[in-house]
């Protein structure tokens, strides 16, 4: 019963606290994405001209998108310390730790002069805030999402790690609430607020997390003596090719949404004339993250259904379809078409695979190398996330929004390529042989207990 490539999955029917797990990990990662994504929202709208005033609006644009882009660059940074510490100490511990290192970068930001009050001093400090926030967000994502996983039952591993993914949208959402309140406030408290905001949500977070047990499949791990010493070396060694794989995977996801979301709410707003106000933006968004939250979790429990891989090829096949008509129903002009727009590019091109992601990741590689090999391919594909926005913007510039709608397709096109050539690992004989065991164990918690049989 087990895939050659997962040699631990953890006990079949999980245990006894695969839920508080689930729920610890799933707060922490809303709140990281409460501050990390509130950062390209604040892009968008207001740091352009905070930190980098320039008569050409669009030049302030490109260069808070660049800052922007610094924290995804530091994305595989934080990865490969988190996936290191994950493999060699445990997945808590880098869970608690990136929390902080997040929660502390986010209040910094909120307390930043702007460049009119210190000059070029102001971006540089914006900048070095950004790089520990792209750190502690790069080391996040693989501890959370291995706790859940490791913890949950064998047949509900794509719905418990979907409550992790649907931290994305709860956080984006919060942070979209935040700042569509905060927008009627006078001057810089605008944007300074949604981060001021964070220490709260970042002590609440460290309550939680400070209470969740390690990973059993640590423990198996540990307590066998198959420590890997050079986890990083060893995953490059034994799986490299699931790692490119999986970038290729996430950048459908990940790069997807920054063209269809971020850039989206500069398009509207930078337009000319304007599309919509930030007003009209923020509401689309927040309307499209709340749908998120629960579009999150439902993909997630399809792939415990039906697979992992074939959801993966039919959004992205979806996604290169959906390209041009975004921009042209953006183009229209109607808030509703727009909020139309920001739910479908969401909640089917961006959650599917976020939901897929949760349980398949962490499938392709083996326990002692998971947290490194996971946190490589999911990472490394946010410096391309990144730039895009950047890059976006440029290809506006010079072929108006075809240029957009070209790179979206060609992210999900490469996600459609990564899918095809990336093997099932929950595939229907599998499922139906974990039906068989579970239909014949008379109480399968008690059996988890007592064996914690892989």
């Amino acid at each position: 019963m087990q895939d050659s490539k997962v040699d631990i999955r953890g006990p079949v029917h999980g245990t006894k606290d695969a839920k508080r797990v689930a729920s610890g990990s799933a707060v922490g990662a809303m709140i990281e994405s409460y501050d990390f994504i509130g950062f390209g929202t604040a892009s968008a709208l207001y740091l352009g001209a905070a930190f980098f005033p320039s008569q050409d609006p669009m030049t302030g644009v490109l260069a808070s998108f660049a800052t922007l882009g610094v924290g995804f660059i530091a994305r595989p940074i934080g990865g490969v310390i988190g996936g290191h510490l994950g493999d060699k100490v445990g997945r808590k511990p880098v869970l608690v730790a990136s929390l902080l290192l997040m929660g502390l970068a986010t209040f910094l930001i909120g307390c930043l002069p702007t460049y009119d009050q210190v000059g070029v001093l102001a971006p540089i400090l914006l900048v070095t805030v950004r790089i520990l926030q792209g750190l502690a967000f790069g080391a996040e994502w693989g501890g959370a999402i291995l706790m859940t996983y490791e913890h949950a039952p064998w047949k509900s591993k794509g719905f418990f790690t979907s409550f992790v993914q649907a931290g994305f949208p709860v956080g984006l959402l919060l942070a979209n609430l935040v700042f569509l309140v905060s927008v009627a406030l006078p001057g810089d408290w605008a944007w300074r607020t949604p981060f001021l905001f964070s220490a709260v949500l970042v002590i609440v977070g460290m309550i939680i997390r400070n209470k969740v047990p390690e990973s059993p499949v640590f423990d198996e791990v540990k307590n066998s003596g198959t420590v890997v010493k050079s986890p990083i070396i060893e995953v490059f060694r034994t799986d490299w090719r699931n790692i490119f794989r999986g970038i290729g995977l996430r950048v459908a996801e990940t790069a997807g949404y920054a063209v269809a979301i971020t850039y989206m709410m500069s398009y509207i707003v930078n337009h000319e004339p304007p599309i919509g106000s930030n007003s009209d933006t923020l509401l689309a968004l927040c309307i499209a993250a709340a749908l998120g939250a629960f579009a999150t979790v439902w993909w997630g429990r399809n792939t415990d259904k039906r697979g992992r891989r074939p959801q993966y090829i039919y959004v992205c096949a979806f996604s290169i379809l959906w390209a041009f008509p975004m921009f042209l129903l953006v183009n229209a002009g109607s808030t509703v078409l727009m909020i139309v727009v920001f739910i479908v590019s969401y909640c089917v091109c961006q959650n599917a695979l976020a939901g897929a992601q949760g349980a398949w990741f962490p499938e392709l590689f083996s326990a002692n190398v998971r947290s490194s090999g996971a946190s490589l391919a999911y990472q490394i594909s946010a410096m391309v996330s990144g730039i895009t926005p950047f890059a976006t913007t440029l290809l506006y510039i010079k072929f108006d929004w075809y240029g957009p709608a070209f790179l979206f397709a060609a992210y999900a096109l490469c996600g459609l390529i990564a899918a095809v050539t990336t093997k099932e690992t929950w595939s229907k004989d599998l499922r139906d042989e974990v039906d068989r065991i579970t239909s014949e164990t008379a109480n399968g918690w008690a059996e988890a207990k007592e064996s914690q049989k892989i």
